[in-house]
């Protein structure tokens, strides 16, 4: 069966997984690291909903008073990573969000063109991955297609690199409209039409139907076993 578009581009936070605020407590250990100093609630009143892994070291620096330089953000999402693995064992909170494992299974049977489009660097991506069981049904090779935080600060970086290597993955040059975001926040929309993609947004994240809708997604579901999720995602 044909798929209706040329490859799907999935996000991971509140899309594939919630990570039971892993991300957050190991982000702020990074930050703790780097400021030599215990940072407790410095960054509890930011939204990282839609945010990539270096936007939001920006914000909490900035909120921290302290600057942002390239040398200091590699080192503190250096210490996130290391920091991550541990938060995310005990996982009180963590769980696959409904439909997405059989999905996966889905698509791979299927051969579809699939991949990531992530605000995670990639060790921290692989990591919630791992976690939840799903790591498998990706291509960490060079044909993946995937976008991830190191293809830049702004989303719309993201999506424009991972819908680059969907063209090198498929062998030929694949339109922005041809490639599907799937993603869960306002964020994910404005970067997917900015690039010029569609984008199906899930309200399993921090927002609901209405709002996604309110945000411009050309279609919203409530999870990804939905049967119109299933009708646009497996044709």
């Amino acid at each position: 069966m044909t798929l209706p578009f040329a490859a799907l581009l999935l996000d991971i936070d509140g899309t594939l997984l919630r990570a039971g605020g892993a991300g957050r407590r190991a982000i702020q250990r990074a930050l703790a690291d780097h400021a030599g100093a215990p940072i407790d609630g410095a960054i509890a009143s930011m939204a990282f909903d839609g945010m990539t892994d270096r936007g939001i070291v920006r914000e909490a620096l900035a909120l921290l008073r302290r600057p942002w330089d390239e040398a200091a953000c590699q080192a503190i999402l250096a210490r996130y990573v290391a920091h991550l693995d541990g938060e995310l064992e005990p996982g009180p909170g963590f769980r696959v969000l409904p439909g997405v494992e059989p999905l996966l299974q889905a698509l791979s049977a299927r051969g579809a063109a699939f991949g990531l489009c992530t605000g995670n660097v990639v060790d921290g991506a692989r990591a919630k991955l791992r976690r939840a069981g799903l790591e498998r049904f990706f291509d960490w090779g060079p044909r993946g297609m995937h976008g991830f935080a190191e293809d830049g600060e702004a989303r719309p970086l993201v999506v424009a690199a991972a819908v680059r290597r969907v063209s090198a993955a498929l062998g030929r040059a694949v339109k922005p409209g041809e490639v599907l975001i799937v993603g869960d926040t306002p964020r994910d929309v404005i970067a997917a039409h900015e690039v010029g993609c569609p984008c199906l947004c899930v309200a399993t994240g921090n927002f609901d139907e209405a709002a996604l809708r309110e945000s411009g997604a050309d279609r919203v579901v409530p999870t990804l076993e939905a049967p119109a999720a299933l009708e646009l995602l497996l044709g």
